[in-house]
C-alpha cells in the first residue's frame, strides 16, 4: 500500500526524467550505435524501474515525470533490440566472468570481488528482461498505471524546436510523438518535454543560414509560437530553465556533467545561493492563444540540480563512486572509483560498492536537506510551492552509477512523516494548484549560455543549409493532395516523412558541436540525407508519369527496414497551414 500520509504537505518537489537516445537501431554498433541503447537499458530503464518496485513493496511511490521519448519507445519495441539485448547482457555476464578468472590468477582477490558483482548486475537486469517478456516498456506502463509514476512525450525524434523551418515540421513533431505515445503507452500524455527545454515565442522569424541551393535568404516571416501546438495537442505542460523567468543563466548542465565551470554569467555557491522563490511555482504561457487553452511551465531549480548535474562539485564527483570513464577491455566493465576528478586514469584506486552505497545516503540526506530550506519560507505562502528538479534519465545508472540508489533513498527520506515536502507528479499538482498568473517567456534552451549555439554552431550550420529545403519539400508534397487516394504515392510520402523527422533529430547537432562521436553523427545526417532524397526522386517518377523500377523498389524497402520508424505516420500532419 502507497504512503498517503501527505495529503496536505507545506510544499512539493518533483522529479523529471527525460530519457532518450536518436535512433541508432539498424545504424552501427560499438563504439557509436546499438551499444548506446544496449548500455542505457542495463544501467538506467531497468534500474529505474527496479527503484520503483522496490519502493512500491515498502508503500512508496516515486511519483515522478517520466520522459520517455517517442524515438525511445520506438527503439525499445524494435524486434532488432529485444533480439539483441539478452545476448548483449550474456555478453557481459561472460566478461565478468572471464575477468575473474584473471583476477584471481593474478592474486587480485578485491577485483575478483567486483567481477563477481558485476556478472550478478547483469544476470539480474537478464532475469528482469525475461520477466517483462522482451518488453521494457511494459514494465513503465505498468508501474504508470499503478499511480507511481506519470510518463510524458517529447518531440517524435527530439527535433530542435526553435529552429526548425515550418510550423508544420513542429506540429508534426508533437502529433506524431503524442500518437506513438499513446499507442506504447496507452494513454494520452498530459506533460511534454521540449528537446533542450528549447521555447521560442511568437513572432517574425528567419531563416538563421541561407537555405542550400537559394543564393539569397528566405524571407523572414511570422511563427506560432512554441506553445500552440502543443495547445493543439492538448498538452497541459512542458519544462523551462531557469534564466527564461529569472534574468541570469547560473549553469548548464551539460557542461557541468563533463566537470566544467559552475557559473555562467553567475557565480554559485552551492551552499549559499539564496532561493530564486519565482522558480518555485507554474506558469501560464503567455501568447497569442493562451486565454483560450493555455499551458503551464514548471522552471527548473538551479540549487539542488547543481549537487546532481556536476560531475565536479556535484555528487557524482565524490571519490567512491564508480568511475564512468576508466574500462577494462575486452568486456568493458568498471573497476575502479572516481579517487579525484582531476587524477589521470592511471592512479584510479579499486571500486568499493559498499562504501559507494553508503555514500548514497548521506547524499540523499543532504539533497533533501537542500530541498526543504529552499522551499521553507515559503511553507505558509499564498501558493503551494513546488521545486521543479529535471534531468537526462541517462545520469542515473549509466553516467552516474549509483544514481538510482541515490534516488530510491530521497524518496524513502521523503516518506518520512517529519519532513513537510512531498513528492508529486507535474500533473497531480496542476489538479490541486493550477497556477495563478501568465508569464510571457523569452526565447532560449538549457543549452549553452542559454541560447541555440549549440545546435546552430559554425559547425552545424551545413546541416541546417539542407534541413530547411528538406522541410519544405515535405510541406509541399503533403499539401499537393496527390498522394490521397494512392497507395504508391501515400508509401513513398510516409517514408519521405520518417526521414524528415530523423533529419530533424537535435542528437546530430549536439554530438557535432560537442565533439562527443562527431563523426557518427555527421555520417548519420548524411545518411538519412541521401535516403531523402533518393526516396524524394522516387516521388517525382512516381508523379511525374513513370513507373519505379525494381532498383527502385529494392532501394525503397531498404530504406524503410532500415528506418523501419513510426508505422502510422501520418502526413497530413505536414499540410500547410491556413
Amino acid at each position: 500500500m502507497i504512503d498517503t500520509s501527505h495529503e496536505r504537505p507545506c510544499a512539493y518537489l518533483t522529479f523529471t526524467l527525460h530519457a532518450h537516445l536518436p535512433y541508432v537501431v539498424n545504424h552501427g554498433t560499438w563504439p557509436h550505435g546499438l551499444e548506446w541503447l544496449l548500455e542505457a537499458a542495463a544501467e538506467t530503464y531497468l534500474p529505474l524501474q527496479r527503484v520503483i518496485a522496490n519502493l512500491e513493496r515498502d508503500g512508496v511511490a516515486l511519483r515522478a515525470n517520466l520522459n520517455l521519448s517517442p524515438i525511445l519507445l520506438e527503439q525499445l519495441a524494435h524486434p532488432v533490440f529485444r533480439a539483441e539485448f539478452p545476448q548483449y547482457l550474456k555478453r557481459k555476464i561472460t566478461a565478468a566472468n572471464e575477468d575473474e578468472a584473471y583476477f584471481n590468477q593474478n592474486g587480485e582477490p578485491h577485483l575478483a570481488e567486483i567481477a563477481r558483482y558485476w556478472r550478478a548486475y547483469f544476470q539480474q537486469a537478464l532475469e528482469q528482461f525475461e520477466a517483462l517478456g522482451g518488453d521494457i516498456i511494459r514494465g513503465f506502463r505498468e508501474a504508470a498505471e499503478r499511480g507511481l509514476i506519470d510518463i510524458i512525450t517529447c518531440g517524435a525524434t527530439h527535433g530542435y524546436f526553435p529552429l526548425l523551418g515550418t510550423d508544420e515540421s513542429i506540429r508534426a513533431q508533437v502529433q506524431t510523438g503524442v500518437a506513438t505515445h499513446e499507442r506504447h503507452i496507452g494513454r494520452h500524455p498530459r506533460g511534454i518535454w521540449l528537446p533542450e527545454c528549447a521555447y521560442r515565442p511568437a513572432g517574425m522569424w528567419s531563416y538563421p543560414v541561407t537555405p542550400h541551393g537559394s543564393s539569397q535568404p528566405w524571407r523572414p516571416f511570422d511563427r506560432k509560437g512554441v506553445e500552440e501546438p502543443l495547445e493543439d495537442a492538448e498538452i497541459d505542460y512542458f519544462f523551462v530553465d531557469t534564466h527564461l523567468v529569472e534574468e541570469s543563466v547560473l549553469f548548464t548542465p551539460y557542461e557541468l556533467r563533463a566537470g566544467g565551470a559552475v557559473g555562467v554569467g553567475a557565480s554559485l555557491a552551492v551552499e549559499t545561493c539564496e532561493p530564486h522563490h519565482s522558480l518555485y511555482k507554474p506558469y501560464y504561457v503567455e501568447g497569442p492563444r493562451a486565454h483560450r487553452r493555455p499551458v503551464t511551465i514548471f522552471p527548473r531549480d538551479p540549487r539542488t540540480g547543481l549537487q546532481v548535474w556536476s560531475g565536479d562539485a556535484g555528487y557524482p564527483g565524490d571519490s567512491n563512486y564508480l568511475d564512468f570513464h576508466k574500462k577494462r577491455f575486452p568486456g568493458g566493465h568498471r573497476y575502479w572509483q572516481v579517487t579525484g576528478s582531476k587524477i589521470d586514469m592511471e592512479y584510479k584506486t579499486p571500486y568499493y560498492p559498499e562504501k559507494a552505497a553508503a555514500r548514497t545516503k548521506s547524499h540523499a540526506e543532504h539533497y533533501v536537506s537542500l530541498v526543504v530550506d529552499s522551499l521553507k519560507t515559503g511553507f505558509k505562502g499564498p501558493v503551494t510551492a513546488i521545486l521543479t528538479s529535471p534531468f537526462d534519465a541517462e545520469l542515473f545508472g549509466h553516467w552516474w552509477f549509483e544514481g538510482p540508489m541515490w534516488l530510491e533513498h530521497v524518496a524513502r527520506i521523503m516518506a518520512r512523516a517529519e519532513i513537510p515536502v512531498a513528492l508529486t507528479s507535474c500533473a497531480a499538482y496542476l489538479d490541486r494548484h493550477p497556477p495563478d498568473s501568465f508569464l510571457a517567456l523569452p526565447e532560449g534552451s538549457w543549452g549553452k549560455n542559454g541560447t541555440h549555439e549549440v545546435w546552430l554552431s559554425p559547425d552545424t550550420r551545413w546541416t541546417w543549409e539542407y534541413l530547411y529545403p528538406a522541410e519544405v519539400a515535405v510541406r509541399d508534397a503533403a499539401s499537393s493532395d496527390r498522394w490521397k487516394g494512392n497507395p504508391q504515392g501515400e508509401r513513398i510520402l510516409k517514408q519521405l516523412c520518417r526521414e524528415l523527422l530523423l533529419l530533424e533529430s537535435s542528437d546530430w547537432q549536439f554530438l557535432i558541436t560537442t565533439e562527443a562521436a562527431r563523426d557518427y553523427a555527421e555520417d548519420r545526417f548524411n545518411e538519412h540525407l541521401a535516403s531523402f532524397r533518393a526516396i524524394e526522386k522516387m516521388w517525382q517518377l512516381h508523379f511525374g508519369g513513370g513507373t519505379l523500377g525494381s532498383d527502385e523498389e529494392t532501394a525503397l524497402r531498404k530504406i524503410e527496414v532500415q528506418d523501419s520508424v513510426f508505422p502510422h505516420v501520418d502526413p497530413s500532419l505536414w499540410v500547410a497551414m491556413d
